[in-house]
């Protein structure tokens, strides 16, 4: 069949016939890898930040959140418009976005500076999330090469959130905190001319006007959310004004848009994604899966710097096994993935997750390196292969006209299942802790009172106490950390377990489909400045012959178009090993 392309050089949709297609997912996983070192490389410079701009408390706080609550609020914003105007487009907006931020970041001389520049960090981020995800599931519009494709993205998710703490210690070691951020304008330099030369441009669903309205009311809502959730996990009371208010309204807005959605002609996001129970399965195990990763690194970075005595380099170092696993899992997670099924995968994920999360209950007040190197290694892959199968699932689930809303439910269920998991493991931490600090012997109430907020805070009452009284208050805040640390982990524990529940709900097979308008057709690829042939619809790696010839294939079957919509042409199912069915 012919191709007519108006526009000089070659057309953009060839990207997704050939070997090139790997060459996008290399672009957009070091787009990823980049968002996701932002995400925790601060965290070690925060003491020295602090020293030389001598924020307030206040303005400390919006330094270190400004970054995630503005990514995670907009996510749903430009997830829905890249599937209008362009998802390269948004893309390559986003890195000139997060490179002039980043500029700015290491050059500030004042709070109010770096926060305005940590929120511009935070739409850029917002941008370049979802556009990632959804561009990805253009290109490869096989399943299998998909799953492919998905297990490197996520272990690189993976691999930039671990090595964020490690990269941040070896830079604030030996330069200033500003260049922490000062990395990524060389690198956004470079991918910026690469992404535009060699990224396909895609549209979704395109009907219709954009509905501003509902994604303002989207990203309202979530920012609510995620800050009031931020608020309980900081340690605020549930029910004050602060932390209720931000939650309260952010619920009912989302309510609304929701709501609205449902009633629109042309919806931001299809809600009867929803109704489909991979989809919302998916999600959930997503948020659940989050959960218990960032609330466990968060307190295993406590316990490392202050409980052992590590700096942070080497408490990034000690962290390592859990990043080379969680990179094993990415690697390994398509075939597994063809072998068992989505169903065994996530729920075997989730029960290898949280033996790992049991085994490191054993850890104590004394330095047990092989006991937590097996731990990590077995946390990293439980938790990368549950991330993997889910998000697989979540986007196959989804037609590619809706894959940037698709993309960007899942980012923000990412972004709420980590705000949940620092509230709620936060709390479990800091509620088991603080008894233990009640009644030591020689301490005075208020010194018990000011030790109970936090570790660190204990160890600086004692420091000034001295003597008898202060060595007994440093040895009870050791104590009730790891008896605390040990509770956390069994709550922890218990929400995997859950999990493994949760995905009994999923499908026990990978289901492949063949789908002449799920293929990189040039409706889809067409760049701005060329025109393309609508004949052309089965693209070039799907001529229409084969197609007719698949649907011909698949009809004795039964797999007709009325019985499954969604897969029009045939699909191949690819059974659990050990079934004893064939494959179709």
């Amino acid at each position: 069949m012919s191709r007519t392309n108006t526009a000089q050089g070659p057309p953009r949709s060839a990207v997704g016939a050939g070997a090139n297609r790997w060459v996008v997912l290399l672009v957009l996983c070091v787009s990823l890898l980049l968002v996701a070192l932002d995400a925790t490389i601060l965290h070690v410079a925060v003491p020295s930040l602090t020293e030389d701009l001598r924020p307030s408390s206040t303005a400390l706080l919006w330094i270190v959140d400004a970054y995630p609550l503005i990514c995670a609020s907009l996510l749903i914003l430009f997830g829905t418009l890249g599937d209008r105007v362009g998802r390269r487009r948004v893309l390559l907006l986003g890195y000139a976005l997060f490179g002039v931020a980043s500029a700015v970041a290491a050059l500030a001389t004042e709070p109010s500076v770096l926060i305005a520049a940590r929120a511009l960090l935070g739409v850029g981020g917002a941008m370049i999330m979802p556009a990632t995800l959804s561009i990805l599931r253009t290109v490869f519009p096989d399943r299998r090469e998909r799953a492919t494709a998905i297990g490197i993205w996520t272990a690189v998710a993976a691999v930039g959130a671990a090595a964020g703490p490690v990269l941040g210690g070896f830079l604030v070691e030996h330069y200033w905190w500003g260049s922490v951020f000062l990395i990524n304008i060389p690198l956004m330099a470079l991918i910026l001319p690469l992404g535009r030369r060699l990224l396909p441009e895609s549209r979704g669903a395109a009907d219709g006007p954009w509905d501003v309205l509902g994604a303002l009311m989207a990203a309202a809502g979530v920012l609510g959310c995620v800050l009031g959730v931020k608020r309980a996990g900081a340690g605020d009371p549930l029910l004050a004004l602060p932390t209720a208010g931000p939650l309260l309204l952010g619920a009912a807005l989302l309510v609304l848009f929701v709501r609205r959605q449902k009633r629109r002609p042309h919806p931001l996001i299809d809600m009867r994604l929803f109704s489909r129970a991979a989809f919302t399965t998916s999600v959930g195990c997503i948020v659940l899966a989050m959960l218990a990763l960032v609330g466990l690194e968060l307190i295993a970075v406590q316990y490392l710097q202050l409980v052992l005595g590590l700096t942070p380099l080497e408490t990034g170092l000690r962290l390592l096994p859990l990043t080379f696993a969680a990179m094993a899992a990415g690697a390994t997670g398509s075939y597994t993935l063809r072998r068992i099924g989505p169903r065994r995968m996530v729920g075997w994920g989730f029960v290898l997750t949280a033996a790992a999360v049991l085994l490191l209950t054993f850890m104590g007040q004394h330095d047990r390196p092989l006991l937590l190197t097996v731990g990590f290694v077995l946390l990293g892959f439980g938790l990368q292969t549950t991330l993997f199968s889910a998000y697989e699932s979540m986007l196959s689930e989804a037609p590619q006209r809706s894959a940037g809303g698709a993309a960007a439910i899942g980012e923000t269920s990412y972004q709420l299942g980590a705000g949940m998991g620092i509230a709620l493991l936060g709390s479990v931490m800091n509620a088991a802790y603080a008894p233990g600090l009640a009644a030591v012997p020689g301490v005075p109430a208020e010194a018990s009172t000011a030790a109970a907020n936090s570790l660190g805070e204990a160890y600086q009452v004692a420091e000034q106490l001295g003597g008898a009284a202060g060595g007994a208050l440093h040895q009870a805040a050791r104590h009730s950390f790891v008896n605390g640390l040990h509770i956390t982990l069994f709550v922890s524990a218990g929400l995997l377990l859950l999990g493994a529940a949760m995905a009994r709900r999923l499908p026990r097979v990978m289901e492949c489909p063949v789908d002449p308008e799920e293929t990189f057709g040039p409706e889809e690829t067409a760049s701005t400045e060329g025109k393309v042939d609508p004949a052309a619809k089965a693209g070039p790696a799907e001529p229409a012959v084969l197609v007719e010839a698949a649907a011909a294939w698949a009809e004795p079957s039964g797999l007709s178009r009325s019985s499954e919509p969604r897969v029009p042409a045939t699909r191949e199912a690819i059974e659990p090993a050990g079934s004893g069915r064939p494959a179709h």
